[in-house]
């Protein structure tokens, strides 16, 4: 039978690894599906797009005309200028919502490759289903996601007006000495558009928490991991690559800060460049986000590299030393007796497999991977050179770029 979404499952070794999601679980998972914005397995992608768009970015659009701070006014922001709201709910939060397909294809399988490479001993078995049920419990924790509505709605709350609101009239608010006046497009902001917004974001914050918590588990089970893997990582390699399933979401942190950058450059004249170190430390940040967790696997690696550099060293010494014995202190052989051997292919191979231990890496992710992911986050922040140089000089210093 096939487990239901949002419902913890209890395996046995002899019924195979168990399934696994991050995503499709949650109170908010099943409201979703009671409210035919998704279905068992994320479908009506766009139709959920479109809803939360609409409740979180367009009453904002329409309560802006009705006061006049939509275009213009007596006011220094006006709605349809401020970047940083706009590329919050029209960019980050739409990509946040389509991450949750992609992190369900993409992380949904890698918890059965443990089991199905035989990573996983048979002996830790019962270990390694409890701790896939534990995270999805986790998951369909009601407590949690209540949790974090408390927090967007008493800690996010007081963030947003003491650190990031603006201080300078703007379409939403009219600061004062002492508190910050809300118009009424500025009430539906922060009642409902940023604790919305903050709530998806604090909620990967969570689903991330417990794929790693399930991964630190899974790092102190009795691993199978060899050292000859052609993917250089032990056979767990796949870790690394799992990682681009969270692009979606660094693009949206990237989205967000360049947003947050743009509005002080353009609205209180601060300097692109003066944002440089806050801005190469949080894309830094967010990509060891991604990737620190997989060094709790990095003493299964190392041990396994020192065990299968000493396993592979005594096998060469024997190989080469009966090759060496056969070929060599015997006597010269005759060519047609090294025509066609098979010794000498197999000492290629045998020096490929020394090579390929020795050259194991001991974290399951390669630079690669990384520069991708940091490629990713920073790519929302490149319209920000806009402010310091023209379309017609970025496109210019472009042409030598490709043409010199």
């Amino acid at each position: 039978m096939t487990p239901q979404p949002g419902v913890a499952v209890t395996t046995t070794p002899a019924a195979g690894p168990p399934d696994f999601s991050l995503v499709l679980g949650g109170p908010l998972f099943r409201l979703c599906r009671r409210s035919h914005l998704s279905g068992e397995v994320l479908e009506r992608l766009g139709r959920r797009i479109v809803v939360i768009t609409l409740v979180a970015w367009v009453p904002l659009l329409l309560l802006a005309v009705f006061e006049g701070h939509a275009f213009g006014g007596a006011i220094k922001i006006p709605f349809l200028q401020d970047i940083e709201a706009n590329a919050r709910f029209l960019v980050a939060l739409p990509v946040l919502i389509i991450a949750e397909l992609v992190v369900h294809r993409r992380i949904s399988p890698l918890v059965r490759k443990f089991v199905d490479r035989r990573i996983v001993v048979t002996a830790d078995l019962p270990r390694f289903d409890a701790a896939v049920n534990s995270a999805l419990r986790a998951r369909n924790s009601t407590t949690l996601e209540a949790t974090l509505l408390a927090l967007v709605y008493t800690v996010g709350l007081w963030i947003w007006r003491n650190q990031i609101a603006l201080g300078a009239a703007t379409w939403y608010a009219r600061p004062d000495a002492a508190h910050l006046h809300l118009t009424l497009a500025g009430y539906w902001y922060a009642w409902v558009s940023i604790p919305l917004f903050q709530f998806i974001l604090l909620r990967w914050y969570m689903r991330l928490l417990i794929w790693f918590r399930l991964l630190w588990q899974i790092s102190r089970l009795n691993l199978h991991l060899t050292a000859a893997h052609p993917d250089g990582a032990g056979g767990i390699g796949f870790l690394g690559k799992s990682s681009y399933a969270f692009a979606p979401i660094l693009f949206a942190e990237g989205t967000l800060l360049s947003g947050l950058i743009a509005s002080r450059v353009l609205h209180e004249g601060r300097s692109l460049i003066s944002f440089k170190m806050e801005a190469a430390g949080l894309v830094a940040f967010f990509v060891l986000f991604i990737f620190g967790p997989l060094l709790m696997f990095s003493p299964r690696l190392e041990h396994a590299q020192r065990k299968g550099s000493a396993q592979y060293g005594l096998l060469a010494n024997r190989y080469i030393f009966g090759f060496e014995e056969k070929w060599i202190t015997g006597g010269v052989p005759a060519v047609n007796e090294l025509l066609g051997t098979s010794d000498l292919q197999s000492l290629a191979d045998l020096g490929h497999s020394c090579s390929v231990v020795e050259d194991m890496r001991i974290v399951p992710f390669g630079l690669r991977d990384v520069t991708r992911l940091a490629v990713v986050t920073v790519a929302p922040l490149l319209p920000l050179m806009l402010t310091m140089f023209s379309p017609q000089q970025l496109l210019a210093a472009l042409l030598k770029i490709v043409f010199r």
